[in-house]
């Protein structure tokens, strides 16, 4: 069995820490949050570091193996936890990814699905570009008969502000090659992710 792997990684953008922790601080500021009470002191330092965190995906190796064994069913990684900043308002959406292929010559390492969910949603995002980035690369980069991408997640620019729509969900899908084609495989992806045929 051969093994081929890719070192995955976006550019990294330069940071300036320093530059973010002032411009935090004049933001909250000019809000009229007082840093000098109690606990806020160090907020600034503290929401800087956090978006840095999750606008800056981490570099992984994306690990691919001959599929010796003609494996022709469709591989499906079900719920992974999904995190990301909306770029309209930069307040997180999270939810859960479900990803899946038909295999082609190549199989993935089944913890690299859950790579490229990340990978994507970092940074600012819109569901629907996510969701085909997703299937995008991995057709792309594996070559597979099919790719199937559902993702359910709630907003909080929608739920804590503006409408505030409390326990509401937004669910995007992107289907390409077997799985948009076939209506059987199609119907097979949607009921094994559990959001129903479409």
């Amino acid at each position: 069995m051969s093994v081929t792997a890719l070192r995955v990684q976006h550019q990294r953008p330069r940071r300036d820490p320093a530059a973010a922790e002032r411009a935090a601080a004049e933001f909250l500021t000019a809000l009229g949050v007082d840093l000098s009470a109690d606990g806020l002191a160090d907020t600034p330092g503290r929401m800087a570091r956090a978006y840095a965190e999750l606008l800056t995906p981490r570099e992984f190796q994306l690990t691919t193996f001959d599929n010796d064994e003609g494996y022709d069913e469709l591989v499906l990684a079900r719920a992974i936890p999904i995190r990301s900043v909306c770029e309209h308002h930069l307040l997180p959406f999270v939810g859960v990814a479900h990803v899946g292929y038909l295999p082609g010559e190549r199989i993935l390492g089944l913890s690299k699905l859950a790579r490229v969910v990340e990978l994507f949603a970092h940074g600012p995002q819109v569901q629907e570009r996510l969701t085909k980035q997703i299937a995008d690369w991995l057709t792309s980069h594996l070559r597979p008969r099919g790719v199937g991408v559902v993702i359910e997640a709630e907003h909080l620019c929608m739920t804590l502000r503006g409408v505030r729509a409390v326990g509401s969900s937004t669910i995007t899908s992107t289907l390409l090659g077997t799985l948009r084609e076939d209506h059987r495989s199609r119907a097979e992806f949607f009921t094994l992710t559990g959001v129903g045929p479409r």
